[in-house]
């Protein structure tokens, strides 16, 4: 499976897809398959991208 994850970049807006009350999330950093996201109701998490693919925004 690809790591759709890869090709998110800092400032790009995502979601969780298994977390949708954490609303969306700032794309921070995406560093070796690791990517720390800020989402506004929930504060900063660390994404392990082999396991969890986030959902690009594209509407804020």
């Amino acid at each position: 499976m690809e790591d759709f994850n890869a090709i998110l970049t800092p400032g790009m807006l995502v979601r969780h897809p298994d977390m949708p009350d954490w609303g969306v999330g700032q794309v921070q950093s995406n560093i070796g398959g690791k990517l720390t996201v800020n989402f506004r109701d929930v504060g900063k998490i660390v994404i392990d991208s082999s396991r969890i693919t986030l959902l690009p925004v594209f509407d804020g």
